[in-house]
């Protein structure tokens, strides 16, 4: 059954793997835990109090200390699931928070990006996948992003420039038409009183 699958492939990462790949891994996690770490003392440099709360320092100042315990003493399988499952939160949040800071003008090409990105590593990387589609995939990648770009300029930044012209026209426009009555409106000379 599905279950039995899962827990088998979890007891296969957890107790059978090469004990020295599994501290490898687990100090990398651990590398993570002081990157966070610095993050927050940025945040706390910075005086930006609205994004720290007790169980961020917290979190953050504790996981350091105990992820430099579990890499000297208990480094490999059970430590890995803990590790696996703060990395997944943390992929979410980070991902979260990277595309928030790229604007929502970004969103759209953000998974163009992601795949020719993907593509172009694959390239160089080993792994069992043909090359010839890595490229198909790349090529593919490029067309989509520049026709995109192609047509995010024509319906947003090319209606842009072309709604403000218009509109500084149209106010010039208006102006020089109510000067016009302006200067039609005003009496004759010889009518003052």
């Amino acid at each position: 059954s599905f279950y039995n699958i899962i827990i088998k492939m979890l007891l296969l990462i957890l107790c059978d793997f090469n004990a020295m790949q599994m501290a490898r891994v687990c100090w990398w996690f651990y590398f993570s835990k002081v990157i966070e770490l610095t993050d927050t003392v940025f945040f706390i440099l910075r005086k930006k109090n609205n994004q720290l709360t007790f169980l961020h320092v917290y979190h953050h100042g504790t996981m350091i200390f105990n992820w430099w315990a579990g890499v000297k003493y208990v480094a490999g399988g059970q430590s890995f699931l803990i590790g696996l499952i703060n990395s997944f939160v943390h992929v979410v949040m980070y991902m979260y928070y990277g595309r928030a800071a790229l604007g929502p003008q970004m969103h759209k090409y953000l998974q163009f990006f992601i795949v020719t990105i993907h593509s172009a590593v694959n390239l160089y990387a080993d792994c069992d996948f043909p090359d010839s589609m890595n490229i198909i995939m790349l090529g593919y990648a490029f067309s989509l992003i520049a026709l995109f770009s192609s047509f995010y300029y024509q319906n947003y930044i090319s209606k842009k420039t072309k709604m403000s012209h218009s509109k500084l026209h149209h106010g010039q426009d208006q102006r020089a038409v109510k000067g016009h009555q302006k200067q039609n409106c005003r009496p004759a000379p010889g009518w003052e009183d």
